[in-house]
């Protein structure tokens, strides 16, 4: 089987010898096409592809027209936003993501970033401390349990609401499960965001919700930019100017955020999983789960039907 490594931007070149020897050492064909510019570029390298490993690359229903002999595709991290699931369905293609991969690197930025806002960006001020806050984690999988973690060594009280998650198995990690979002963010002094970006999601960030924050608030997303209701959120930050907003993903309204000096900051681009180990453990897994499909049909990580 021919297994295509489809990346705009390329793994790291350790991540990419321990996808090829997973998959030549299981007997398996590897291609490489890094840093393409034109789509043109990705339609003809899929042409005579079995399977297909990308990162944030975008499989749209045109590409798999133009993936003849695809079976399998896996998006190398937890989002897999950026493949069509229903083409890919249509097309008789099994999508999957590498969950728990990039969890850690996710939850240590969020940490980065939030000692940053709390210290005043660093601008020499006196600033606060995160012992003693309240964290809430608005979803409780992968990522949401490392912050959980790690906040527990800062000595934040945490709290936590995932409405697929029961409450035994928040608890069971030493942190408080409440009964809605807007419970968690009435009662918390920071809100880190870990949903995906669904139907009932997207926009649900709303100055509703995020008005319910206590003097201070501070929100963290390194979830999807698809989740915040930019222009409610910026009409709120106007309106509280004790709020702050710290993300890695660049705002649409970028600019009419950066307005509000000293209470927000994002990142150039997406940095949750831009670390050496993240970016290693994603695309070996990637490999390893071509390798299962290939070998007795396991799908444990898909995401279609």
């Amino acid at each position: 089987m021919k297994v295509l490594i489809a990346t705009e931007k390329p793994f790291a070149a350790a991540a990419v010898n321990g996808i090829k020897e997973e998959i030549e050492g299981a007997g398996h064909e590897l291609a490489l096409l890094e840093k393409y510019t034109e789509k043109s570029q990705l339609l003809d390298a899929v042409k005579d592809a079995d399977a297909l490993i990308i990162r944030s690359d975008k499989v749209d229903a045109e590409v798999l027209e133009a993936a003849k002999n695809l079976k399998i595709v896996v998006r190398a991290g937890a989002g897999y936003d950026n493949i069509d699931l229903e083409a890919a369905t249509a097309h008789n293609v099994v999508a999957e993501n590498t969950p728990g991969q990039n969890s850690n690197a996710v939850a240590e930025l969020v940490f980065g970033m939030l000692v940053y806002a709390v210290r005043n960006f660093y601008n020499g001020k006196a600033g606060t401390e995160l012992k003693g806050k309240k964290l809430g984690i608005l979803a409780f999988g992968n990522v949401g349990r490392n912050v959980a973690r790690i906040a527990a060594g800062f000595g934040m009280d945490v709290y936590a609401y995932d409405a697929f998650c029961p409450k035994e198995i928040i608890e069971a990690a030493g942190v408080k499960a409440v009964d809605s979002q807007d419970a968690l963010f009435e009662q918390c002094d920071v809100v880190s965001l870990h949903i995906p970006a669904t139907a009932e999601t997207k926009q649900s960030i709303n100055a509703a919700l995020v008005g319910k924050m206590r003097k201070g608030g501070i929100v963290v997303n390194t979830a999807r930019k698809e989740v915040i209701n930019e222009p409610e959120l910026l009409s709120l930050m106007s309106e509280r100017v004790d709020l702050k907003y710290i993300t890695d993903i660049k705002p649409d309204a970028d600019e009419e955020f950066s307005k509000f000096e000293g209470r927000y900051f994002s990142t150039p681009k997406k940095m949750g999983a831009q670390t050496a180990e993240a970016n290693i453990n994603a695309g070996i897994a990637a490999a390893r789960q071509i390798n299962a499909f290939f070998k007795d049909g396991c799908t444990k990580f898909q995401v279609n039907k």
